[in-house]
């Protein structure tokens, strides 16, 4: 995999694990829900996920829990860009949004953002791709699906992702601005997201960067039978698993000490 390079930040893919923070702007998000709805707030987030560690911030208008409800394409750009704008102004960290549509999209990378996290992976809105390769920005292409069902879980999965990665690169997207994201939660039952973290070295066979999402998720919660303020424990045990198996990004909540964790298993793991 060629390395890539973001906000001028070298991103050298197998030699450490690269953390994702996540800021949700929304009322509605499934563990944080409102906390930083505020400019104030999410800038003051944004500062402390930077101190701790975070390689990329991840900003996020709408929420993508179960059952959540869709936002408005408008209020999503009037909930993300100006606080693209304060972070890119006031922070050299590379930023990404989390959206699923091209109109918002296009605003962020235009306010600021350098990379686009789709968690319907280019598929849901056709001008996405587009718009990705107008900016040359590196795009998050995750899996996703309406209902759960498969005929054969891992390699239906691997199929969507490469029919995804094919769009990308037949839009205009330089492969090496590609990386790919199992979706667990997402269009996935507990079993079929338990076999998928099983199974994450299959992604690698992609060769594309892997970036894992499995912070604070049902999945920990159902395993664990805790709420979303007590998985923090379940999350690390995910995500050390996951960077064991070749992860290269995890996104996550709680910044330190899933980097703590990270540094320590890479330590160990990514012996060169």
């Amino acid at each position: 995999m060629r390395d890539m390079i973001v906000n001028g930040v070298k991103f050298d893919w197998g030699k450490k694990t690269y953390i994702m923070g996540i800021l949700n702007r929304t009322p509605d998000s499934f563990s944080d829900g409102g906390r930083y709805a505020g400019m104030e707030e999410a800038l003051s987030h944004v500062s402390e996920m930077i101190s701790e560690g975070a390689d990329i911030i991840d900003i996020g208008g709408e929420s993508t829990r179960p059952g959540f409800a869709p936002v408005d394409v408008d209020e999503e750009i009037d909930r993300v860009v100006p606080l693209i704008k304060a972070v890119s102004q006031k922070y050299n960290v590379p930023i990404s949004v989390d959206t699923w549509h091209a109109k918002t999209a296009e605003a962020a990378l235009d306010a600021g953002a350098h990379i686009i996290n789709d968690i319907w992976g280019l598929k849901a809105d056709p001008e996405m791709a587009g718009v990705a390769a107008r900016h040359e920005a590196p795009v998050c292409i995750m899996h996703n699906k309406k209902l759960p069902e498969y005929e054969n879980l891992l390699e239906d999965v691997l199929k969507d992702l490469e029919q995804s990665i094919e769009l990308a690169v037949k839009s205009g997207i330089k492969k090496e601005n590609i990386i790919i994201d199992p979706g667990i939660g997402f269009g996935k039952t507990y079993e079929h997201n338990i076999r998928i973290m099983g199974n994450l070295e299959l992604f690698r066979n992609l060769g594309f960067p892997v970036l894992l999402g499995i912070s604070r998720k049902s999945m920990i919660g159902l395993t664990l039978e805790l709420p979303v303020d007590k998985r923090l424990e379940g999350s690390i045990a995910a995500n050390v698993i996951g960077i064991i198996k070749g992860v290269d990004i995890i996104r996550v909540h709680d910044v330190e000490q899933n980097r703590r964790a990270a540094v320590m298993t890479d330590k160990i793991t990514r012996q060169f």
